[in-house]
Order: C-alpha cells, then structure tokens, then sequence
C-alpha cells in the first residue's frame, strides 16, 4: 500500500475516519458480545483498555483502521481495517456494532475501503479471512465479487477450537466499484 496514512473516505451515509481511543467505548458492548465475537480468532474482551489495545495497536502494527460513522454525525457503528501484506496485497477485516448488524453499513464501509486500496493506493488484490460458518460474512465478501480462492483445515486455533479459514480474494481488474453497491 503506498501509504500507511488513513484518509478519510466518504459514502452516501458513511463517514470512515481514523480510529481513535475515543471510539473504544462505542465499540466495546460489541467486542465483550460472546455471540459477535463468535467467528473471531479470539473469545470477547473483557474491559474498554484491552479492546483499545487491540484495535489502537501500537506503532509497529502494519495495518490502520477507520472508524465507521454515519454522515449526520454520532456514535461509531464500525471498524474496518486493512492490512499490508507486502506486493501491493491487503487483507481485509470489519465489524458493525451489533445493534446496527443488517443495515448495510458492512457493505458500504468495506466498498469504500475496497475503492481507496485499489483506486487511490494502487494495490493489486485484496483478500479476506472468513470462518466458513460466518454465513454473513461469507455472503458480504462474495456480494462485493471476491471469489472463494480456498478452504486452509483448522487454520486458527480459538476461543471455540480449532476452526477452518475461507480465503477469499479479489483483483483489482475484477472490482466493479461502486456497481457493485447498486446491484443489492
């Protein structure tokens, strides 16, 4: 990624900005949540400092996250992130605060993000680390057009065991942009 900045990115609802120790609070109901912390590599958090440890990592991380907003202003309703991983390659990850799960704030954040790391940034393919029982998810990855590249057997060892990973992927060649937000 040509940059380790975090712009801030605009859609008809959202807002994504840098992700701040501020908008731990926000989030935490959701990441000490044991049924939507389910498909993550790890169980939920127990305190508003350790949540900020996690997604305010320090320095030496390689990757950024963005605070997901709604337009009007208020509270933070999700985080997306993406991940250097070298040769113009990012992976991605996201979350929307459970209360707002179903509103197609997921979709139109991780498009967003999806548009900045290959329009403006130049990546080359983007992929996603989904829990094949994340039906939700798996459905969000394969609507914006990744293709499911390969199942890695017991991948992750978590909170629930040893867990299969679904790879998803996505070339730059094949994003359809902001078409892909219009066809439901």
């Amino acid at each position: 990624m040509a940059s380790q900045s975090v712009p801030t990115l605009l859609t008809e609802r959202l807002v994504l900005r840098d992700l701040a120790r501020a908008d731990v609070a926000a989030l935490f109901p959701t990441f000490a949540d044991e049924a939507a912390m389910r498909w993550w590599s790890r169980g939920p958090f127990a305190s508003e400092e350790e949540v900020a440890g996690y997604l305010v990592p320090d320095a030496g991380w390689n990757g950024r996250s963005w605070a997901v907003t709604e337009r009007d202003g208020g509270a933070v309703v999700g985080r997306v992130v993406a991940m250097d991983r070298g040769d113009a390659i990012a992976e991605v990850g996201y979350i929307v605060v459970k209360q707002r799960q179903g509103e197609g704030i997921a979709r139109e954040a991780l498009a967003a993000l999806i548009e900045q790391l290959f329009g403006a940034e130049g990546v080359r393919r983007i992929y996603a680390d989904v829990d094949p029982d994340n039906a939700a998810s798996n459905r969000l990855v394969e609507r914006l057009g990744f293709t499911l590249e390969g199942r890695l057997r017991e991948q992750w060892r978590t909170h629930i065991g040893a867990r299969d990973s679904l790879i998803w992927g996505l070339l730059a060649s094949e994003w359809k942009g902001a078409d892909k937000l219009r066809q439901g």
